[in-house]
């Protein structure tokens, strides 16, 4: 697996080391052992898959507040998404700083979120499926949001959001 950071500390694309041959190839998704190597702390408790209809569907933006706040590993395994995490961890020289990058299925390459990150995705395609591999276990006590379109984080979407959730709407703007 190779890491490259992104804008925000801690935070990596991480592009999969492909084997080929006629078959096709392999390669490894996960290697807690490669983590470790980039001291990244990051063990599996839960997966999830996100199935996406229509092109323009927004998640998020979601994460889990003390003390069950979660790490993530998401992974664009069918079509592709404009994913975008928020910086939120106090002292973090990028606190409240946001960045986006593209995840499809012909790349094979995955978003590292690390804890108190906020996330949230749109689909740029029809028929769009997410996994997500996380740290932490869902604790609806903990689940959190801020609204997609908060003035505070002014987040550039790849294209205007066509299908949003009402709790995904209705969450308010961030006070920190």
């Amino acid at each position: 697996m190779i890491f490259k950071e992104t804008a925000l500390k801690g935070a990596y694309i991480v592009e999969l080391e492909q084997k080929g041959d006629e078959r096709g190839f392999f390669a490894r998704t996960f290697c807690e052992k490669e983590f470790a190597a980039q001291k990244i702390k990051f063990a599996v408790r839960q997966s999830n898959i996100s199935y996406n209809k229509k092109k323009g569907t927004l998640r998020g933006m979601h994460y889990q507040a003390v003390p069950h706040e979660e790490a993530k590993l998401v992974s664009c395994v069918r079509g592709a998404i404009y994913d975008v995490i928020i910086d939120l961890r106090p002292g973090s020289p990028t606190r409240g700083k946001w960045c986006a990058s593209e995840l499809n299925a012909r790349e094979y390459s995955s978003l590292f979120i690390p804890e108190g990150f906020a996330h949230g995705f749109q689909s740029l395609t029809d028929d769009t499926v997410v996994l997500y591999q996380m740290s932490e276990f869902f604790h609806p006590e903990s689940a959190r949001g801020i609204r997609w379109d908060d003035r505070l984080f002014s987040i550039t979407w790849s294209i205007v959001p066509c299908i949003v959730s009402q709790k995904d709407a209705g969450y308010p703007d961030y006070r920190g």
